[in-house]
């Protein structure tokens, strides 16, 4: 069999481990559209953003459902190291890069069902936003491209780490790291000190593209950063998870 034929069989098999994990589909599905329920519902009214709240907090919302679920993609790759599962792939000579990949691509297809989801409780919570067809599609490479991303980055914690439980806390960071950017609210009406690090942090710039996409007025500049902080992301994860990998197996 190839690397892509091994790395379909893999990807099933997460896929399988996700459905018997009702934990996982509720911190990668369903909450972030509690989050969504609860800002704008709960708290939109306190914000004063200039547009309604909702048009303005479904980009950063989106961002934070990408990051929900790598928890569950840190312990289930850290799982696989711990338990020996990688070894009996071996012995059946599986493609050691199928393994990680089909990990990524199942934290990138999860990532897509729960921003398709929580899209459309936006859309029944009134949001309309301006975008045309090529900002749509803009919109979904933002996000895919983060998704990648921040795939590669999650399977290279859970090899890092020594355990399932420490692999899961690994990821709280990643999680956390959009509450501190503009998703919530504007970089600019946040105090000192944390006004500066929601600005130039990697989250703030892709919400920024997302949401000028959304608007039908995307900035090239934060476009360009979002990019490049995505890349250097997949490459960092990427070259990590490889090396981590090697050695441990």
């Amino acid at each position: 069999m190839s690397t892509k034929s091994h790395s379909t069989v893999m990807l099933r098999r997460n896929f399988k481990h996700i459905a018997r994990n009702p934990t996982s589909v509720f911190n990668a599905v369903l909450m972030p559209i509690v989050l969504m329920l609860m800002f704008v519902y709960m708290l939109g009214d306190a914000f004063d953003v200039g547009v309604d709240y909702v048009d303005y907090a479904t980009p950063g919302l989106m961002l934070l459902a990408v990051c929900y679920g790598l928890g569950a993609t840190a312990t289930s790759v850290n799982s696989d190291m711990t338990k020996g599962i990688i070894n009996r792939f071996k012995v059946m000579d599986v493609s050691r890069g199928a393994v990680l990949i089909g990990h990524v691509v199942a934290s990138v297809l999860t990532n897509v069902v729960a921003i398709a989801a929580l899209v459309g409780v936006a859309f029944l919570l009134g949001f309309s936003p301006s975008a045309g067809f090529l900002d749509w599609l803009g919109v979904v490479g933002m996000v895919l491209l983060l998704a990648f991303a921040a795939g590669w980055f999650t399977v290279a914690l859970g090899l890092a780490a020594k355990s399932p439980e420490t692999a899961g806390m690994g990821a709280v960071p990643l999680v956390m790291l959009p509450f501190f950017s503009s998703a919530i609210v504007p970089a600019d009406k946040m105090g000192p000190g944390l006004r500066e690090f929601a600005e130039y942090q990697p989250f703030t710039p892709i919400i920024e593209t997302v949401r000028g996409l959304l608007n039908g007025a995307p900035s090239t500049g934060y476009a360009i950063a979002a990019i490049a902080w995505c890349a250097g992301i997949a490459v960092i994860g990427y070259v990590w998870a490889r090396a981590k990998f090697t050695k441990r197996a």
